[in-house]
């Protein structure tokens, strides 16, 4: 795909500068907490966080874990400007590359990272996208690397339905529809993951955000 194709942070809702200020209200300290820590990142590892928006996830996985090797990949350069600015707040060396998440083995290389993680990107994403992303995933894992997902998912609630209406307004119901309806861990199988499973549901004034985890074989 081309540079342009994919859908801003915000969808068409809003500019990349309000982003980390409506993420703060999906409760995001919790579930960025738990995807921390189901990623564990270790002082060897290689973690890519794919769809890296304003550089949050990793900073957290650099916080806990110093010594591993953290690499933001997004194809929004403005999102990543964002993100480059609050690492050097922070006052720590953080990799950001342009790309996007169906071409990591060319950004990052085959086969090369013990962990890849995405937040909050597959549900913007056409199916044959979310397929794509996925494969790509697969590809940029090493055999025994770990994925680690945290998106919309199965919306279990008519409330959670009702209040996901929101970010169905936002990116368009064609795309985020297949997430409500439960369509991401059978497409992590799909993509070759093994040992999927569906390990945190967090309530939000957006819908219910899943945390997902699978390995590579």
């Amino acid at each position: 795909m081309t540079e342009p194709a994919f859908t801003p942070a915000l969808g068409r809702v809003a500019p990349v500068r309000f982003y980390d200020a409506v993420a703060a209200l999906l409760r995001e300290r919790l579930w960025r907490s738990l995807v921390v820590g189901h990623v564990a990142p270790r002082p060897d590892d290689v973690v890519v966080d794919v769809g890296c928006g304003t550089g949050s996830l990793a900073l957290r996985l650099r916080h806990v874990q110093p010594q591993a090797r953290i690499i933001g990949v997004d194809p929004d350069r403005d999102v990543l400007a964002v993100a480059r600015r609050k690492a050097q707040d922070a006052g720590v060396a953080l990799e950001w590359r342009v790309g996007l998440g169906d071409a990591l083995e060319d950004v990052v290389g085959a086969g090369s990272a013990a962990v890849a993680v995405s937040s909050l990107v597959l549900h913007q994403c056409p199916m044959a996208m979310k397929r794509a992303v996925l494969a790509s995933m697969h590809a940029v894992l090493a055999p025994g690397g770990r994925l680690v997902i945290a998106d919309y998912g199965w919306q279990r609630t008519r409330a959670m339905r009702l209040a996901f209406r929101v970010v169905q307004l936002a990116d368009g119901t064609e795309n985020t529809q297949p997430n409500a309806d439960g369509v991401l861990p059978g497409l992590m199988a799909g993509a070759g993951f093994r040992d999927v499973r569906e390990v945190e549901v967090v309530p939000t004034i957006t819908g219910s955000i899943s945390v997902y985890v699978a390995r590579r074989a």
